[in-house]
């Protein structure tokens, strides 16, 4: 009995991987497919296309399928839309969520149901992005960096505003328009990104008590798990506390 029980567990967590690597091709397939019809077909000339294709070979995805991607995009049968939208969280957290969406009003009535339910509310075009700026962010292991002055050097000459570097990541930061200038120079150092993004990064955190904290983490959850979600972002400042109940 204990065997079939232990064989469910595993059956249901791979059930849940299997959704979670589903919905993550969905999104790079969306990606790849918006980039191709926005700057063409060709990565050589364009960044977000590259970054796209990138990603998904980080992914596994097979070629087969970026390649109908980006045919799909090119062509102009691609049908999403790209709609940024903003509100507010448990205990004031901002949160920006991107969606790719074939059907803005469906999507805008699930994320405001989401958002309420949780205790957040909805809100309009330009109510929290003020609090976010557009930055290019790459994370990229340490080891991978065999000559950490030459790549700080060529990295700052490219447009990099910030290098955090720890002992197993580096985080590089940097405007978004110099964001395929800093891609470039990682190519030409032969350093490949762990992880590369245009993404909305907080100018200001805010910082709330456990209990806020906990609701304001589900709904982004649960904001990610919807279909036409692509990337969420938030200014809740993980403090010491927050992140050490979550590990425990």
């Amino acid at each position: 009995m204990a065997g079939h029980s232990k064989w469910a567990q595993i059956k249901r967590k791979k059930a849940a991987n299997d959704a979670k690597r589903g919905q993550l091709f969905t999104r790079l397939v969306r990606e790849i497919s918006v980039a191709a019809r926005e700057g063409g077909p060709n990565p050589d000339f364009n960044p977000r296309l590259r970054l796209a294709i990138q990603n998904a070979r980080r992914a596994n995805m097979p070629k087969e399928v970026i390649e109908r991607a980006i045919h799909k995009g090119s062509s102009g049968a691609e049908t999403y839309t790209e709609v940024t939208y903003e509100g507010y969280g448990p205990g004031g957290v901002a949160i920006m969520v991107e969606t790719m969406t074939d059907n803005p009003n469906r999507t805008v009535s699930v994320l405001r149901t989401t958002f309420n339910r949780a205790g957040g509310s909805l809100g309009t075009s330009g109510s929290v992005s003020y609090l976010f700026e557009r930055k290019g962010v790459f994370v990229i292991p340490a080891e991978r960096v065999t000559n950490e002055e030459l790549f700080i050097e060529k990295l700052i000459e490219a447009g990099a505003e910030d290098i955090e570097t720890g002992d197993a990541t580096i985080v590089v930061t940097c405007a978004f328009a110099d964001f395929g200038a800093v891609q470039n120079a990682l190519q030409d150092l032969g350093v490949e990104p762990e992880e590369a993004s245009l993404a909305w990064v907080p100018t200001s955190y805010v910082q709330v008590g456990w209990e806020e904290a906990q609701k304001a983490l589900r709904l982004i959850e649960q904001l990610e798990d919807l279909d036409d979600v692509q990337k969420v972002y938030h200014n809740l400042e993980m403090t010491n506390e927050i992140v050490e109940k979550l590990s425990s």
